[in-house]
């Protein structure tokens, strides 16, 4: 072999020898440092992800019937590596589901295998698009939040977002209950890019939501929204709140606000009519707080129900200002100053028992703080500190001025005189349980403490019974039943002053009072007329009324929980 052969021979050896070492450095580098992002490349050639959904949890009232449940919609999403023309499939889509072309056309340019297109779809468009068997396109079932009861207790539910996530009310509230764990599926997919269901490889499933039992009556909750919304509508008032509670365990029985809302399509109302104003707003509770005042007055020894007190013909000079009743009185005695409502028999009252008396009792009935309800929102209420209590507050607070209250705390002062002495924390989650029924955590009721003894509250009830019967709440009384409570009407604060022309009116109550189930408040906003015993007793009278008779009705008794 001759020296030109030999050497060609080596040029092609050392080629040879320079590529295999090269190939060997490429593959080294393929297989070392670029294999994770290849083989996620190659998974995504072959694999389709599927999100699997968890069934969000059912709201029960406490008798088991829907509050809040789901419903099987069809919802669209696409697969953009599976659309060979996007231009048409988005041209025909948008004209069968009437959405816009220009988004179809940005979703399909996504490089991923699950891109939402329109979530909860008409099962008649579904139907169009399923027939159209466009590659790339594909139907899903999802569930849709329900509320078979559309506006009966709208305010205390709440709403759910589009991924069944709670936005308001209970439903932000119990989320973590509700909600669920989500799963996946990863599937195999053909060279047509079919998904193989013999080819499942990697299944997580689903974890439904834990159901929700309360203590709402939905029969009761519907006679309060009822007749709350007449009266806000016949009083031309801004809203207001009707609150039902078991007095002796503070189960809240019903929880009615107006404005409410649909939550099947909440989009369409304002945020303000989400507001539930029993719990989140605060109000001065004018003469309905004279309960306090006059419990405690009772409960220290300080007066009897037959001490007389000269009310100044209507008009009281306390130094600081001049005190005036609504109508003139001379001499009552102490069970007719609350009954008819004098601010001057009760502030009277107030100056023998002492400011710091005063102020420990409204703690004592649980004013000025938290309730401990297990709903969102709920302001405290608000109390001076007794050291910033000034010379007029003996004048004011005794007739529910200088202290804020809401709705809920004012029915659970009623509650104290109805249960016996007792305040209760109130509650309106009774049960949470899995899809078979088995219970997961149960609320009792809880005592707080005792406020009254039981001869002070006797006392309170008869003065209470004469306020229905013979006083300023004359239109609460119902037929068959007694009924017991006090009328409030308050002055709103405008501009640092009160106004002489905006009230908030208010009643509180409790029926039948041998043995009390039922304690309501009512409250109303701006109404027109404005007093308490005009307004809102009658609410009490015809929420009551249909209530009882509806628990009559029951074939067996209306079980309410024990408290020890």
């Amino acid at each position: 072999m001759d020296r030109y052969k030999k050497k060609r021979i080596y040029v092609i050896y050392f080629c040879i020898l320079f590529n295999l070492f090269f190939l060997s450095l490429r593959l080294i580098y393929l297989q070392i440092f670029r294999a994770p992002s290849l083989t996620h490349f190659a998974q995504k050639q072959y694999q389709m992800y599927i999100p699997l959904e968890p069934a969000r949890g059912t709201i029960f009232d406490r008798n088991m019937r829907p509050l809040a449940i789901n419903l099987t919609i069809d919802s669209l999403f696409s697969n953009p590596r599976e659309i060979e023309n996007p231009l048409y499939t988005a041209e025909v889509l948008s004209e069968v589901s009437g959405l816009e072309k220009r988004m179809l056309l940005d979703k399909f340019a996504q490089d991923k295998s699950f891109v939402w297109l329109s979530r909860h779809i008409d099962k008649d468009i579904a139907e169009r698009i399923k027939s159209l068997s466009l590659q790339g396109i594909h139907l899903i079932k999802e569930t849709k939040r329900n509320y078979p009861q559309a506006r009966n207790a709208s305010t205390i539910l709440g709403f759910c977002g589009i991924d069944n996530q709670g936005l308001e009310g209970l439903e932000l509230y119990c989320d973590a209950q509700l909600k669920g764990r989500p799963g996946y599926l990863l599937s195999s997919k053909d060279a047509k890019r079919r998904r193989l269901f013999f080819l499942d490889y990697d299944h997580l499933p689903p974890i439904d939501g834990y159901d929700v039992v309360l203590s709402i009556d939905s029969v009761i909750q519907n006679i309060a929204e009822r007749e709350l919304e007449k009266a806000v509508k016949a009083t031309r008032a801004l809203g207001g709140s009707v609150v039902v509670v078991y007095p002796s365990t503070g189960e809240i029985l019903a929880m009615a606000n107006y404005p409410n809302f649909d939550p099947n399509n909440f989009e369409a109302h304002s945020r303000d009519a989400f507001r539930n104003r029993a719990v989140t707003d605060m109000f001065e509770p004018g003469s309905t707080f004279k309960i306090i005042t006059a419990s405690a007055a009772l409960e220290e020894g300080i007066v009897s129900p037959q001490d007389r007190f000269f009310c100044e013909n209507g008009s009281y000079n306390m130094k600081t200002h001049i005190l005036r009743d609504h109508t003139p009185h001379g001499w009552l005695t102490f069970r007719e100053i609350i009954e008819v409502s004098s601010n001057i028999g009760t502030v009277k009252v107030a100056q023998k028992a002492g400011l710091e008396t005063l102020y420990r009792y409204a703690r004592l009935f649980g004013l000025g703080r938290k309730s401990g309800v297990d709903l969102p929102g709920e302001a405290g209420g608000f109390i001076r500190p007794l050291n910033r209590l000034s010379k007029t507050s003996i004048g004011a607070i005794p007739i529910g001025q200088e202290i804020m209250v809401n709705a809920l705390q004012l029915t659970l002062a009623a509650s104290v005189i109805a249960n016996g002495g007792i305040l209760v924390r109130p509650y309106i989650i009774k049960e949470i349980r899995d899809k078979k029924g088995i219970s997961i955590k149960t609320f009792s009721p809880v005592r707080i403490r005792t406020v009254i003894s039981a001869q002070t509250v006797e006392k309170m009830k008869q003065i209470l019974i004469g306020v229905v019967k013979s006083g300023t709440g004359k239109r609460a009384d119902v037929d068959k039943y007694q009924a017991a409570g006090k009328t409030g009407t308050a002055q709103k604060v405008e501009n640092g002053v009160y106004s002489h022309s905006k009230f908030t009116s208010s009643f509180i109550g409790f029926i039948p009072v041998d043995n009390p189930v039922l304690a309501i408040g009512i409250v109303l906003d701006e109404p027109r007329p404005y007093y308490g015993g005009v307004v809102c007793a009658p609410v009490f009278k015809n929420v009551a009324a249909d209530a009882l008779q509806y628990l009559d009705s029951l074939s067996q008794d209306i079980k309410f929980a024990n408290i020890d």
